[in-house]
């Protein structure tokens, strides 16, 4: 269509977002509409079925190019690499029932506003809407603006004034069903695809209306036995399919099923608040939050009060989750080579297929055969060149497969993903709960007086803590709630108060202290503590949390006593906020001292307020500041006892481990060293990024990570000891880069130019957001990597969809967003996975490659036949087809993954080079066989066209043969077929599939060798012996049923013969050649190839600088080299989560 459009056709849907669309504008117009109707109808359906599979040509055929304003019908194109189409008609929302209700006119003040989208949106004086839905979400045309737009949440440009001004009391009835009716319901609506619908839109893939077309033809030349055969494969891999979709589709549905019928209370500016279904929620509704545990079935602002909410995503199709229910349900085109070049592997076998056409019709319309016969025999060229049987082929491989890693506890809800893990290169992994063990244990307490730091009070030894302001801050400084009897909050806050043994319970209405409210959290120590002073300690107010903050403050009351501050945090936030008197001086050397040996550290402060101020009066810069440093809370999060392995395990491989972790920079780096993820002898280099305040540029630093003497002083979210002076031999060892999502995120907006040099070493990316893991993973798929993902948490949810390989160690919201679940939550299950990829993939090849010899032997064979106006019988046909290659395609797939991950992968495209060679040589090797056999046949001294049988008599010379010719009733079913030739064609064609398959079927290093493939090497046995048999048996009325002549003993062995040099031949190249890996390798230096991935050609680069890695300096955005470029910028990416 080109890239010019008329005025207003041409627009950005959702633009910079990660589902952005190109959205074109078009009309229908009746006479094109008439013209594609009878077309589909003089097309038999043909013409609705490329419709189908190419919608832009459905919408160009029917309709005429117009402007968005005027389009009744859209056409949508999606801007990644894929460009993929789709079509929308345009659809109206009518008001007027509103009119007769409510006497809603265009002239109702509550349509004049036009601050909101929904009111520019509705036409005027008719009162309708034109909208589109897009992947389940409505968009609206916005008359002012001139655009389609998404509606179903509040306006970005909204301020906090201007919502509590405008909802802060509710929204009227009137203007909830004007919001209703305009933005639908509040629910992610995901149905149980029918059955029926699953298997249409299987059966409507290009290969199985080609298989169609097959068992067509085949019927009517009565092939039935094979055509049936393909049927009930084509039932099976069809049934197994979508058995998998329908197993999706209910688990996803089930998921969200729960959060569609959530009742919450609706205030209403005049109807005060009621109970309501959540689906009947509007943005802009006042939702009351009781005090009981719900659901939250929205995104929301908080207006007043306080909240505790858990990291378990919201509901609708225009919140988190909703996102991630669309990905699911809309995924991207997996851009996997292997794919891309299996259509073209089929495009060449349809090229080849239009030239035996040609061939065929010149000998037969040059013999004179009926036109309907010449019709058939062309057509029969296609089935046999582009082997119907392939899918069902290459379907058993993957469902193998798929059995063996259900065996070990992984689950697959995408299949054909099972392919894509031979090529993985890297994995990313989570830290909490995926390389560590869930949760952080409380190790102990490290008490600090006007002295010093004091002797660690350890929790495994029983004693409970003694009073003092330390146990009172651990008490009551944190954001734990009471529901139900039950305490629930963050597990640190909750392993931190458990650790006091205190209990928690809530003021009564009888509850009477000065400043203290009713129905307020108090704390209180247990009946069994003694030398307690207090009777309890009620909290006032809390300043929560804040990962930007680093830092918690409450302010409490003791019953009956002082009114004090509490903080807890990151321990250099917490000591800046502290009298530096009360400030250790061995803090820096006690803080390192725990956090470089992979422990949590939070530090504890207090002061007391006076009694004067309410505590709602008293503001955060008043409470923090002038403290009183507690002490040092030490908390353990160990690894998991399979972490170190399987890293090990997977570097040895020279696959890439990446950590990826919410957690802070000091533990991520020891966690790192600890799993093998950075090795003892290499160094981790810190790299910081700030924007400049009050300037648009921003600043980069390089700092080596130091583990053994203090030098600096790092302001990080822990301590963080860093090397001045670095020699030069620091910069030739391995190095690692570790930084924070903070600084990840600075880097990719402010020195893109740098991202990829990063990446390239970068292992350790810590208090990063869910959004900037989705980023990462995309940014390392930018430079050609692989990449993995290995997570257990909703947070995880973004970067396991955007991997090309999700894992989920959870069966929660995460395992919905990844195709492989694992039951066993360890990584264990990440080598496991990435052999039986390997294993899957080289099938893939190997069945391809026997696929592709089978076609062209079957070829060679039918077309030199053809040339005696000759072919092979539907027996023979059926022998080779059914009997042979339908009993290997099933059994060749059955081998194991080889159990050790050797550090290469196997070739991810079925147009690498050697596999090139493989196929065409043994093509050449077949053809030049058939040839031979062909041509030595009909200058033997016995041959004769008008014989059919040529038998030896016991101990007579070949010079005294017995002639035996036959009567035409008596020749067989179809004596057309019986000659010398095709005797010798079938023997040869029919062993040399048998050959094939043995030498494709490839065991080390990457399948099981194949003598462990028992039922394989079972059937290639039977087989040869059954057709050794055929060769040799002299039995008239099996020679009658294949059609079949009998040959001189001594031609019976030249075909063994031929067969055989066939097999040695083949079997030296393809262990000597094809398969020799150093080989391989000295070609590539001889002829100076080099690897086209990004991600080589940086290495390469950074290799050759000298002035890499970077040290002990800082850059800045605007300095020349340092700012952004264009080949890595990534536009799509823009975090705002650090500011909510």
């Amino acid at each position: 269509m080109g890239d010019h459009f008329e005025k207003g056709q041409h627009a950005l849907l959702n633009e910079g977002e990660e589902n952005e669309m190109e959205i074109f504008g078009y009309r229908t117009q009746g006479c094109r509409k008439t013209l594609c109707l009878a077309g589909s109808i003089f097309s038999f359906g043909i013409l609705p079925l490329v419709f189908y599979w190419r919608p832009a040509w459905h919408v160009w055929a029917n309709c005429v190019p117009c402007s968005l304003q005027e389009a009744d019908v859209v056409l949508l194109r999606t801007t990644d690499e894929f460009q993929t189409y789709s079509w929308k008609k345009v659809m109206w929302i009518y008001l007027s029932s509103l009119n007769r209700e409510f006497g809603v006119t265009p002239d109702h003040t509550l349509i004049t506003d036009e601050e909101y989208i929904i009111n520019r949106a509705i036409r005027k004086p008719d009162l309708k809407v034109r909208c589109i839905k897009v992947q389940k979400i409505r968009y609206v045309w916005n008359n002012l603006e001139g655009q389609f737009q998404k509606i179903g949440c509040l306006e970005d440009w909204l301020s906090s004034t201007k919502i509590h001004l405008k909802f802060g009391s509710g929204l009227t009835r009137e203007e909830q069903e004007i919001r209703r009716l305009i933005c639908g319901p509040n629910t992610i609506d995901v149905e149980i695809t029918p059955i029926w619908k699953l298997l249409i839109k299987e059966v409507l893939n290009p290969f199985y209306i080609f298989q169609l077309f097959s068992v067509c033809l085949w019927f009517s030349e009565d092939y039935k036995e094979y055509a049936f055969a393909i049927i009930i494969m084509s039932i099976m891999s069809i049934a197994l399919t979508v058995y998998d979709l329908r197993e999706q589709s209910v688990k996803l549905h089930h998921l969200v099923a729960s959060h569609n019928s959530i009742t919450v209370s609706v205030c209403g500016r005049k109807a005060g608040v009621q109970e309501l279904e959540s689906r009947f929620l509007v943005p802009g509704d006042l939702l009351v939050l009781t005090g009981n545990k719900v659901q939250m079935p929205c995104d929301a602002i908080l207006i007043d009060g306080s909240c505790v909410v858990d990291e378990g995503m919201l509901t609708g199709f225009n919140t988190a989750k909703g996102d991630l229910v669309r990905s699911i349900l809309y995924p991207k085109p997996m851009n996997f080579r292997l794919y891309r070049d299996a259509i073209r592997f089929l495009l060449c076998l349809v090229g080849t297929a239009a030239i035996g056409m040609i061939y065929t019709l010149c000998v037969y319309v040059l013999s004179g055969d009926p036109p309907e016969e010449v019709v058939k025999k062309a057509l029969d060229v296609i089935t046999i060149a582009v082997p119907p049987a392939l899918p069902a082929a290459l379907t058993t491989g993957i469902i193998y497969a798929q059995r063996r890693l259900k065996k070990r506890g992984i689950f697959c809800i995408s299949p054909q993903r099972i392919n894509v893990c031979g090529q993985l290169n890297l994995v990313c992994f989570d830290k909490t709960g995926t390389l560590t063990r869930e949760g952080l244990d409380l190790w102990g307490v490290v008490p600090c007086d006007r002295s010093g730091f004091q002797e660690i009070h350890s929790f495994a030894s029983g004693r409970s803590l003694p009073w003092g302001p330390l146990c009172a801050a651990m008490a009551t400084c944190h954001s734990l709630i009471l529901l139900d009897g039950t305490i629930q909050g963050d597990p640190l806050d909750l392993k931190m108060f458990e650790a006091t043994t205190w209990e928690m319970a809530l003021s009564g209405d009888d509850f009477h202290i000065k400043g203290v409210p009713a129905h307020a959290m108090v704390v209180k120590p247990c009946k069994t503590a003694s030398q307690v002073p207090v009777e309890g300690i009620a909290i006032l107010r809390q300043f929560p949390f804040s990962s930007a903050l680093q830092r918690m403050t409450v302010i409490a009351q003791e019953m009956g006593g002082d009114r004090l501050a509490f903080m807890k945090g990151a321990p250099e936030r917490v000591a800046s906020f502290c009298q530096p008197e009360t400030v250790p001086t061995s803090f820096v050397s006690e803080l390192q001292s725990y956090t470089t040996q992979g422990f949590r550290v939070i530090a504890l402060a207090y002061k007391k307020l006076e009694m004067d101020h309410h505590s709602t009066a008293l503001t955060r810069d008043k409470v923090e500041s002038d403290l009183i440093f507690l002490g040092l809370l030490i908390l353990e999060n160990r690894l998991k006892d399979e972490t170190k392995p399987v890293l090990e395990e997977l570097i040895s491989a020279r696959i890439r481990t990446v950590m990826v972790t919410g957690d802070n920079l000091q533990t991520a780096i020891t966690v790192a060293r600890k799993s093998g993820m950075v090795s003892e002898s290499q160094k981790v280099i810190l790299i910081e990024a700030n924007e400049t305040t009050g300037s648009p540029s921003a600043s980069i630093t390089w700092k080596l990570v130091e583990e053994k003497k203090h030098i600096g002083y790092s302001n990080q979210d822990n301590y963080i000891n860093i090397r001045e002076e670095v020699s030069d031999n620091g910069r030739e060892g391995s190095y690692h880069f570790a930084l924070s999502g903070k600084s990840f995120q600075v880097i990719s907006q402010h020195f893109s130019s740098l991202l990829p040099k990063i990446l390239i070493n970068g292992t350790i990316f810590a208090r990063m957001s869910p959004g900037q893991k989705s980023s990462l993973v995309e940014e390392f798929q930018k430079l050609d990597y692989f990449v993995g993902m290995c997570g257990d948490g909703a947070n995880d949810c973004g970067a396991l969809k955007m991997a090309h390989v999700g894992i989920s160690l959870s069966e929660q919201e995460a395992s919905v967003a990844s195709p492989f679940t694992s039951k066993t939550p360890n990584i264990e299950c990440v080598p496991h996975l990435i052999k039986e990829g390997r294993a899957a993939l080289v099938t893939s090849f190997c069945m391809f490659k026997y696929m592709a010899l089978y076609s062209m032997i079957q070829y060679v064979g039918v077309l030199l036949l053809y040339w005696e106006t000759n072919s092979l019988s539907n027996y023979q046909f059926l022998f080779q087809d059914l009997a042979i290659t339908t009993l290997i395609g099933i059994t060749m797939n059955l081998n194991g993954a080889y159990p050790k991950l050797v550090p290469f992968r196997p070739a991810g495209r079925l147009i690498s080079p050697p596999l090139l060679l493989s196929v065409i040589f043994n093509i050449l090797l077949s053809l030049a066989m058939h040839i031979v056999g062909f041509i030595l046949v009909q200058r033997q001294p016995w041959y004769s066209m008008e014989m059919h049988s040529v038998c030896t008599l016991q101990n007579e010379s070949i010079s005294k043969l017995i002639i035996s010719p036959t009567a035409p009733e008596k020749i067989g079913s179809n004596g057309a077929f019986i000659s010398f030739e095709n005797t010798t064609i079938w023997f040869l064609g029919t062993i040399n599939c048998i050959i094939v398959a043995l030498i494709f079927s490839k065991g080390k290093p990457f399948r099981q060798p194949i003598y462990t493939n028992y039922i394989f090497v079972l059937v290639l046995v039977i087989q040869l012996s059954v057709c050794l048999f055929i060769l040799f048996a002299d039995i008239p009325e099996l020679y009658r049923r294949l059609d079949l002549l009998c040959t001189p003993i001594l031609w019976r062995v030249y075909i063994i013969i031929m067969l055989s040099s066939n097999f040695i031949v083949s079997l030296v190249v393809e262990e000597a050649i094809i398969e020799n890996r150093a080989l391989w390798m000295t070609f590539k230096r001889c002829f100076g190839y080099q690897s086209k991935s990004q991600y080589r050609i940086w290495q390469r680069a950074l290799a050759n600088d000298p002035s890499w890695p970077l040290l002990n300096q800082t850059s800045y955005s605007d300095m020349p080299g340092c700012g952004r470029g264009v080949s890595y910028s990534n536009p799509v990416f823009e975090s705002n989560e650090e500011h909510l």
